[in-house]
């Protein structure tokens, strides 16, 4: 994968400062590099549904901007992605204290980046495959 802005980690790592839903969620950076990106969280009680489980949109959310943060590793310094499609598969209830989530750039293009997160819950005694997204991003270019 090709890089096209030096400067990407800065780049990337403003998305999590300046996404005021993420923070507040306490989605982390972890890594990244060219074309993959990986996230974390700790899970506190408002992340959970009625039955105690990771509520599907924590989930979601960490796949989705996870994604976007990948595919943000592979952009021109004057563009930005944003989500047009996801699709995400809820394959195992999320449970344990933490959650992290990797996201793989499929395909980038000038236009459309096509993006495939996984999202896993982990504890002490083993770590599952909760959830797994197919993301695509437009590339759009920055106003002002």
């Amino acid at each position: 994968m090709q890089i096209k802005d030096p400067q990407y980690h800065e780049a990337v790592a403003r998305l999590f400062d300046e996404a005021a839903h993420v923070r507040a969620l306490g989605i982390a950076l972890k890594d990244l590099g060219p074309g993959w990106c990986e996230t974390h969280l700790d899970v506190t009680p408002h992340h959970l549904q009625q039955h105690g489980l990771v509520h599907a949109g924590v989930l979601a959310t960490l796949a989705d901007h996870t994604a976007g943060a990948a595919g943000s590793t592979l952009l021109d310094a004057g563009t930005y992605v944003l989500t047009v499609e996801f699709k995400i598969n809820l394959l195992r209830p999320a449970r344990g204290p933490r959650l992290w989530c990797r996201a793989q750039v499929l395909k980038a293009g000038r236009r459309l980046t096509v993006v495939e997160s996984e999202v896993f819950s982990a504890d002490d005694a083993a770590t599952r495959l909760a959830a797994k997204a197919t993301v695509t991003l437009a590339v759009l270019p920055r106003e002002g």
